[in-house]
């Protein structure tokens, strides 16, 4: 059967797969371990899902699951995700009801990673159908951790080993040969005068909304207002015992900070501008301001020819007396954690930041076998052989499977509001998804080396 005519055939299985997968809310849960009850019921649902199709599925340890197909010495890997961020709002039909709409399916996940999924469960479906003669075993690796620190596939690496080839389609065609570091800390606040705060959602997305409260008559209020106007940021201010502040930003991925507005640093930098007396919004101006590559505190000097730092403020709360802010920095490819940590030495008798894990950066050489198997693979179904590899801020699973890149799932152009509202997946390139991981398994299978 030819590929488009079998995708045509299972259009309707694959949204009914997707159905399934997107109904859970799969955001990181502490109520069942390792990382939440229904992060465990949808690995079953995809177990299921995959077996159905002739794959022989494993579940490892509820931390990650895959199917199997193909015989050999070498794998193949296709690593997708579960689970997703939080829903948040503004979303215009339930976020856990695929819903359907003028050719795009809307749905927290349906990009993010889990329409990715299905697709490759079916570009397998189709190569075992067609009897393909496989030289190389292949695993659909997927795991219910990617968003919140991708332990399971460090649980994976650890109870099966790595991958000889593969791909994880969490990023972007023609695809990603090269991902900054990353580095995730907290900065600790104490005797600020800041009286209470809190804001963002999670550390890999912009902070969007802040609600503060500090004392009456502690700033000028019209020099408040006038900084984030002249921002294009909008605040409420009521007072009664107390001045009570929100400011309203637009949530972005903390690896593109400048697709959002930072509620939270724009809240800082208009205390400082209205003339607010403390130490944290003096540190807070001196270090961070409203910069988003980290230029106050010296990272332009570690710039390349490739990359640059960006700097994200994700999530800002009270811990008792304390200011605890998320700190999320992507670094860039080629310098090393050792140098962008020693930057953040910038310490004092009431504010610290304390780094709390580091990723080096991912590199790959184009020319290589892998690379150009998935590039080749792109231009035979796509016919575009202008548009380049790229490369990112974005941490992907690549980062913690050797021989792997991110390649998909969102095609060049397309804007799918990953981690927004009203999260979506064009179905016209959910097909051709299926279309290029079919090619792209048959690439990385004749590499001989």
């Amino acid at each position: 059967m030819e590929v488009k005519e079998f995708i045509e055939n299972n259009l309707e299985n694959m949204k009914e797969d997707l159905r399934e997968l997107v109904s859970l809310n799969t955001v990181y849960s502490d109520d069942e371990k390792p990382f939440g009850s229904n992060n465990r019921k949808v690995l079953e649902k995809a177990l299921k899902q995959m077996e159905e199709k002739g794959l022989r599925p494993e579940n490892v340890d509820y931390y990650c699951g895959y199917g199997e197909t193909g015989t050999g010495d070498k794998t193949i890997g296709i690593l997708a995700h579960l689970d997703v961020v939080p829903a948040g709002d503004g979303w215009d039909s339930d976020p856990f009801t695929l819903t359907e709409k003028d050719g795009f399916l809307y749905g927290r996940g349906v990009s993010d990673d889990k329409g990715a999924a299905v697709a490759s469960m079916y570009a397998l479906k189709y190569l075992i159908s067609e009897n393909y003669p496989f030289k190389k075993r292949v695993r659909l690796i997927l795991g219910c951790n990617e968003e919140t620190g991708s332990r399971c596939i460090a649980h994976y690496v650890e109870k099966k080993g790595h991958v000889d080839y593969g791909f994880t389609p969490d990023g972007n065609f023609p695809g990603i040969y090269a991902e900054k570091g990353m580095c995730g800390a907290m900065i600790i606040a104490k005797n600020s005068k800041i009286k209470d705060i809190h804001g963002g959602d999670v550390s890999n997305a912009v902070c969007k909304r802040i609600d503060a409260r500090v004392e009456n008559g502690s700033f000028d209020e019209d020099k408040f207002r006038a900084f984030l106007d002249e921002h294009n940021v909008k605040c409420d201010i009521n007072k009664d015992d107390v001045t009570m502040i929100t400011v309203y930003g637009k949530s972005a991925h903390a690896s593109l900070p400048e697709d959002g507005v930072n509620a939270f640093n724009h809240f800082m930098e208009a205390l400082y501008a209205a003339g607010f007396k403390d130490s944290f919004t003096d540190w807070f101006h001196k270090y961070f301001g409203l910069d988003l590559h980290g230029e106050k505190l010296g990272y332009e000097t570690l710039k390349d020819d490739i990359t640059n730092t960006s700097i994200n403020l994700g999530v800002v709360k009270m811990n008792g007396e304390d200011i605890n802010v998320t700190l999320d920095m992507r670094f860039p490819v080629k310098t090393t954690a050792d140098k962008v940590t020693a930057l953040l030495n910038v310490n004092d008798e009431n504010n610290s930041i304390v780094v709390g894990h580091t990723a080096e950066p991912l590199y790959f050489d184009q020319n290589s076998p892998m690379i150009s198997a998935l590039k080749r693979a792109y231009v035979e179904v796509t016919g575009d052989d202008k548009t380049p590899m790229e490369a990112i801020g974005g941490g992907t699973y690549a980062k913690a499977i050797h021989n792997c890149i991110a390649w998909g799932c969102e095609f060049p152009d397309e804007a799918n509001n990953i981690h927004g509202a009203n999260e979506k997946l064009g179905i016209e390139s959910w097909k051709k998804q299926v279309e290029l991981y079919i090619k792209a398994i048959q690439n990385l299978n004749e590499i001989e080396e």
